[in-house]
């Protein structure tokens, strides 16, 4: 099994035990994050996005499979359930993950997932009605990166 493919089942299985310590030493110091809700994360960032998302969790599991993998990559499809906090709405969000990794870190990390299926969950009729319009998008966004930053502050 390659690095990769190594790095990616501990990651994940890790994650479906809420473990943001053993996903966390998977990446680099400077790791970078993005995916809709959390853009342009970088190191402590990162680390810290998974730290908030494993202690909140409510109701959370998620399948994955690794689609794709060598030394310097691994891809993973996985699809996350969990109840939404803010509205306590069920959600079923499959998700498309790239990891970068050199030397056996992951230095970058692209997650993408379709936000307007995802926020029409999460949000009910609001999502419905405007989780397609980029000003919704960034709302989502910025309240995301304030919960991190209020969680980093801690």
């Amino acid at each position: 099994m390659s690095d990769g493919a190594e790095i990616a089942k501990t990651f994940y299985e890790a994650f479906n035990r809420k473990d943001a310590a053993t996903m966390n030493a998977f990446y680099s110091p400077e790791a970078t994050f993005s995916d809709p809700a959390f853009p342009g994360l970088k190191g402590n960032q990162t680390r810290g996005m998974w730290d908030m998302l494993c202690k909140t969790a409510k109701d959370f599991s998620l399948e994955y499979k690794v689609t794709g993998a060598s030394d310097t990559y691994a891809d993973v499809d996985w699809t996350a359930r969990y109840t939404f906090s803010r509205t306590g709405r069920p959600v079923v969000n499959p998700v498309r993950t790239r990891m970068v990794i050199q030397g056996g870190k992951i230095v970058d990390q692209t997650d993408t997932f379709d936000f307007y299926s995802w926020s029409k969950q999460a949000f009910g009729f609001t999502g419905i009605v405007v989780g397609w319009t980029p000003f919704f998008q960034k709302k989502v966004q910025a309240t995301a990166r304030e919960g991190l930053d209020r969680h980093l502050a801690k």
